[in-house]
């Protein structure tokens, strides 16, 4: 869990977003359109994508690779970019199982056809590593309930609620394929529909940051580690964002810090922690040249 300091800092950040957000609703959609290569690499690299962000990119240009690719990952980087388009709307129906099928089907497309759009039944179990998802049969049930319970608040802060709906829905892990790179476009889909920007899970610390903490739920049903995890990456598309309409002009973190007599790994700590307001793009991270910290 998040303590009450974190929560309001993100709250005040959410008011300064939306109140940036009046009148620049094409730009902050532009973002966020820029951010789907990155985005896209990245949930597929988790999954063991050999594409690159290059490669990604020139796929979704329509470009044509200097390198032999499987068929299949390019058929994921596109569906996926598809998948992440269509967040962007406005009015995105609440979350429901007939809305997950339908983004699922639109995920595997010309991939497996004979599996998307629908859950796992009969014998189709599925393990990742020592973990196996849930007993087929129980599936549509545990995933009504699970998209119910999530509808109904039951859980009242809205980063714990997503955290819980994410660790449950990988546990279970509904379908025979595609569950890693739905589950983090329903993340998506939670906080625009909750008005917040789009959230990036880093491939690179997948291992340290990401991986751990589902092996940690399965074992203690504890889920605060998500929250954290959900907290820093909101914090950070916030501060972005702000970043991007407020600022002169935005410069390497690293230069920032030799501007500002800050050693590199301080500076990188304290973006890492979101005490400072950086993002990052393309794995590099950024900042406003303005910015005077307090301390």
């Amino acid at each position: 869990m998040i303590n009450q300091t974190t929560k309001d800092k993100i709250e005040a950040l959410h008011q300064q977003y939306i109140r940036l957000a009046k009148g620049n609703e094409s730009l902050l959609k532009e973002i966020t359109l820029a951010e789907i290569p990155e985005m896209v690499y990245n949930s597929n690299a988790i999954e063991n994508s050999t594409l690159t962000m290059e490669d990604t990119e020139k796929i979704l240009s329509g470009d044509v690779l200097n390198r032999k690719v499987n068929v299949r990952e390019v058929f994921e980087a596109k569906n996926l970019a598809k998948l992440t388009e269509t967040l962007l709307e406005k009015n995105i129906s609440l979350l429901n199982i007939k809305l997950i099928l339908k983004l699922h089907k639109t995920l595997l497309s010309n991939i497996d056809d004979r599996i998307a759009g629908r859950f796992r039944s009969g014998k189709e179990w599925v393990r990742v590593g020592n973990h196996f998802g849930a007993n087929p049969q129980f599936v549509p049930s545990l995933m009504h309930e699970l998209v119910d319970d999530y509808n109904q608040n039951k859980i009242s802060y809205f980063l714990d609620a997503v955290a819980h709906f994410h660790a449950e829905f990988e546990t279970i892990h509904p379908f025979v394929d595609g569950n890693g790179r739905m589950g983090r476009v329903l993340i998506n889909l939670q906080l625009n529909n909750l008005g917040f920007p789009p959230i990036i899970i880093q491939n690179k610390s997948k291992h340290t940051e990401y991986y751990p903490l589902f092996t940690r739920y399965q074992s203690t049903m504890k889920f605060g580690g998500f929250t954290a995890l959900f907290a820093l990456l909101l914090q950070e598309s916030l501060h972005k964002r702000i970043t991007i309409l407020t600022s002169k002009k935005i410069i390497p973190l690293a230069l920032w810090a030799s501007q500002k007599g800050i050693k590199p790994n301080v500076a990188a700590n304290k973006a890492k922690r979101q005490t400072i307001p950086a993002f990052r793009f393309r794995e590099k991270w950024m900042i406003s040249e303005e910015f005077i910290p307090n301390n």
